[in-house]
């Protein structure tokens, strides 16, 4: 086992780590569908967020990587057979190559092994389930509340929790989704027929996992590739196989001196530093680079929290604040919110939190972002509330007039 100690400005890592998640070049998977369909194989999956304050996020994740997306390119993706939605560490978009490696939760949930509502309504999920079969998709809001009883009809809560039962057990697939409103379909009638339906063995799922994330983040921590998964064996799978990358030499271990350890590619770390540019890019909070609290304070030095779940009071930075990578650094987060039908993105406050770099390229930088931002936003007019520094705010909102 190869063990190496860096030094403590992490550069390289960093570096690494960034250009594994397709950050520090301007089109790293291309442009537009054809480029989104690219980045989403290679990230492995895009949460998607029910919070709108901002475009959400699995829309918000992709325009960060791909010039000339737009959000209705991730529902033609879904209906074209090229992603599927299911579970990751939380509700995603994933390849539909990586189908496969879906089914050990699904069959875990359908078993009883695990539970996603205890004791499901199979009889409900039945008459679901034999519905959908003879009469078509189904959408979420095509299931409504009716006194009084007429067959075909159900109680909206206990139906939802029914048609999600058989979507997470893997009867039903979601086949479109407006906005948050889903269609429910067979997953024979929804999945392509080339798509590899054999369910992994243990050893294929960790080679699975473990290449996916070394392919996807660069330098990862052993917790990390199983992150949010609960399955034991998995993660016992997983932690053999890298030992055993490890002892062949084909991983590398690296320790850092704040005690944290990380794995690598064996080589990844001598070849030339990924270039940079004075590039600025405004991340969404569920962004992939950023979703592993622990592993980006160790990297970055960044503390990165939320706060929308934080209750109001006690919320240090605001309610849904974005962070803000300034080539290989996160130098600080923005809350904002669009208002769309006023075409105004109003930002609550911004912090700038690191400061060694000039200040004038810092300001253009962000000034060259928040302007994609807002076109992204469908917004073309930004007003400031709070900027931080104090001495910024001035030149902020200056510099903010230039985008009207």
């Amino acid at each position: 086992m190869i063990e190496i100690e860096r030094p403590p400005d992490l550069t390289r890592l960093r570096r690494l780590a960034l250009s594994a998640q397709g950050l520090l070049q301007a089109q790293p998977f291309g442009r537009g569908l054809a480029g989104a369909r690219e980045a989403i194989n290679h990230i492995g999956y895009v949460q998607i967020d029910t919070i709108s304050v901002v475009e959400r996020a699995h829309h918000h994740v992709l325009h960060s990587r791909v010039p000339q997306f737009s959000p209705a390119m991730t529902n033609k993706m879904l209906a074209d057979g090229e992603i599927f939605e299911y579970w990751a560490h939380a509700a995603a978009f994933l390849p539909i190559a990586d189908f496969r490696f879906s089914l050990p939760y699904k069959h875990a949930i359908k078993s009883g092994q695990t539970h996603w509502y205890r004791n499901p309504d199979k009889k409900l999920m039945g008459e679901l389930l034999e519905r959908i079969r003879s009469d078509g998709p189904m959408r979420s809001r095509d299931i409504e509340t009716n006194t009084t009883k007429r067959a075909g009809w159900w109680d909206w809560k206990p139906a939802k929790k029914a048609l999600e039962q058989l979507y997470m057990q893997g009867d039903l697939m979601i086949s479109d989704r407006t906005g948050f409103q889903k269609t429910y379909d067979l997953t024979e009638r929804v999945l392509p027929s080339h798509v590899n339906t054999k369910n992994p063995s243990m050893e294929e799922f960790s080679t699975h996992i473990v290449d996916q994330q070394l392919r996807c983040h660069g330098v990862v921590a052993l917790k990390g590739i199983t992150y949010q998964r609960r399955n034991a064996e998995l993660r016992k799978a997983v932690k053999n196989l890298v030992d055993d990358r490890l002892a062949q030499g084909v991983l590398e271990q690296i320790k850092l001196r704040s005690g944290e350890t990380f794995i690598v590619e064996a080589g990844a770390l001598d070849g030339p530093l990924p270039r940079l540019s004075n590039r600025m890019v405004i991340l969404s909070p569920f962004d992939n680079s950023v979703i592993q609290r622990e592993r980006l304070k160790a990297l970055f030095q960044y503390d990165y929290q939320i706060e929308c779940y934080v209750p109001a009071a006690k919320r240090q930075y605001g309610y849904f604040c974005l962070p803000l990578l300034y080539r290989d650094e996160f130098v600080g987060r923005m809350d904002c919110k669009a208002h769309r039908r006023l075409r105004l993105l109003e930002i609550k406050s911004l912090y700038f939190e690191k400061f060694n770099f000039d200040e004038e390229l810092l300001l253009a930088a962000f000034l060259a972002a928040l302007k994609k931002f807002c076109q992204f936003q469908e917004c073309d007019r930004v007003s400031l509330a709070e900027a931080y520094p104090k001495h910024l705010a001035q030149r902020v909102r200056q510099a903010l007039k230039l985008i009207e």
